[in-house]
């Protein structure tokens, strides 16, 4: 939920005043993850290993191309820079309705790194290849996190949409490298390692009683908008500090950020004003949480890089999450090997959550990554500046790794939604988004043990953004029952 990794991309700042760049995990690529209660582990080098589940906490934030039509492109295009025929708008209906035959196509027609171009007609690679991913993100020196390298700037306008994604000059994480960032990483596992797990499952389960008596006597609702947009957001304003009454406008802002439309940048700006008043609070003020803990940090972090790390832990630790758990619900709503979970299976909700993270990463592209000097990279020549793009959601599906990708993975963690490498996501992070991402699922499922979809499968969306990949509605239907009445930290039952 929190992070450093491949799994981000949203929040800078403009000055001191608030966001203008971007970046899950959570505390999570979110992002924003594992499954198995608490358990933790790291993201498997080898596509074959076999080992306990994690989850997402990162992300990226998003923006769609202004081209539109279709997303393949037929012929090769040249090697070299990506602006050539062929070149894939990284945009439209197709990232929304078949990303996984889009890909497919992509890799049949370019290879296993394809050109694109983003808003604007700026260009880019797309690395669709697991082990060239792998490649990527395990070389930091040849592909950095400076976005200082990319050849682009001088054609990207102040109102970029794309800007609350790949911020220059921005004081975050996310584009810290080397020994500082070693340091960087260590204050934010550190802070995250200080949360109870005991008491994180406790407010995960409250919330989601509170959330669940808001809708439970009715006998519909939609999930998404009234339980899976909430839940992560509200507790991880009570680990990191945030006042509650604060949390809830919030959430609005991060998905605007997210979705990468015309309000972006505006949620981006109204997220770093709130944070940066978090923090003047805790500073007079501290307490028994992850912002005061990073403050009492005695690595000699300003207020401003304090900032932009919270600003990424908040938007990569809340929006992946929330897509983790709607996608999870989707697959066991509309999948009969998952069935099992709606009659009190807990096997099954691990093993959905799992399967997700190969077959429906919340996290789908993350930007990214400059090439340092010119080079090689799946038979494509990058030149020094090239933004390359990291395609999770493709190199989860590659099928020189996955050869029977309709078969369960069995616990296999070796997909890439947490990143590779020393941006990778905490293990803090993904620990604490899987224990948010789990916890609301069982209870959901434990207070509304029928519930069923009430629409036909075919007819539920995505969000339009290549970048994260989420439900925009989830309506089902249930057995009205009682609400429980519990003391509400946020404003109570409606």
């Amino acid at each position: 939920m929190t992070t450093t990794s491949d799994t981000t991309g949203t929040t800078g700042t403009a000055g001191t005043s608030g966001p203008t760049a971007s970046g899950p995990a959570t505390a999570a690529q979110t992002g924003t993850t594992a499954s198995g209660s608490t358990s933790s582990g790291s993201t498997a080098t080898d596509p074959t290993a076999a080992t306990g589940t994690t989850g997402p906490t990162a992300s990226g934030a998003p923006g769609p191309a202004a081209p539109t039509g279709s997303s393949t492109a037929t012929g090769s295009a040249p090697s070299g820079c990506p602006v050539a025929h062929g070149s894939v708008p990284l945009s439209g209906p197709r990232f929304q309705s078949d990303p996984v035959q889009l890909y497919r196509d992509m890799r049949r027609d370019h290879g296993a790194v394809a050109p694109v171009v983003l808003d604007g007609d700026v260009p880019a690679w797309l690395v669709l290849g697991y082990r060239e991913l792998h490649q990527v993100t395990g070389d930091p020196v040849l592909f950095s996190r400076d976005s200082e390298l990319w050849n682009q700037w001088d054609r990207i306008p102040d109102d970029w949409p794309l800007l609350p994604m790949i911020g220059r000059g921005q004081n975050s994480i996310l584009y810290t490298v080397g020994e500082r960032h070693s340091v960087r990483a260590m204050m934010i596992s550190n802070a995250l390692e200080g949360v109870d797990p005991f008491s994180l499952k406790r407010y995960a389960e409250e919330f989601a009683d509170e959330l669940i008596d808001r809708f439970c006597t009715k006998g519909a609702v939609d999930i998404i908008a009234e339980y899976t947009k909430l839940l992560p957001a509200l507790v991880l304003a009570r680990i990191y500090g945030y006042p509650e009454e604060v949390i809830r406008p919030l959430v609005g802002s991060i998905n605007d950020i997210t979705d990468g439309l015309d309000r972006a940048i505006a949620g981006s700006q109204h997220l770093g004003m709130a944070t940066f008043q978090l923090l003047a609070e805790k500073h007079a003020e501290p307490g028994d949480d992850v912002v005061s803990r990073m403050i009492a940090d005695e690595g000699g972090f300003t207020d401003e890089e304090i900032v932009q790390d919270l600003l990424v832990m908040i938007v990569a630790g809340h929006q992946p999450t929330a897509d983790w758990m709607g996608n999870s619900l989707r697959l066991m709503l509309t999948d009969e090997r998952f069935a099992a979970s709606l009659s009190g299976g807990r096997h099954s909700v691990a093993e959905a959550m799992n399967e997700v993270l190969w077959e429906d990463t919340p996290t789908q592209n993350v930007a990214g990554r400059w090439a340092s000097r010119d080079t090689h990279l799946g038979g494509r020549h990058v030149r020094a500046g090239d933004l390359l793009l990291l395609g999770i959601a493709a190199a989860n599906g590659d099928p020189q790794v996955r050869t029977h990708a309709s078969a369960l993975t069995g616990g296999n963690n070796a997909f890439l939604s947490f990143g590779h490498g020393e941006h990778r996501c905490p293990f803090p992070a993904q620990e604490t988004a899987e224990v948010i991402a789990r916890t609301g699922i069982e209870v959901l499922l434990d207070r509304l043990p029928d519930m069923d979809l009430a629409v036909p499968a075919e007819q539920l969306t995505r969000r339009p953004s290549p970048w994260l990949r989420g439900l925009t509605d989830l309506p089902v239907l249930f057995t009205p029952t009682p609400a429980l009445g519990r003391p509400a930290s946020f404003g109570g039952p409606a």
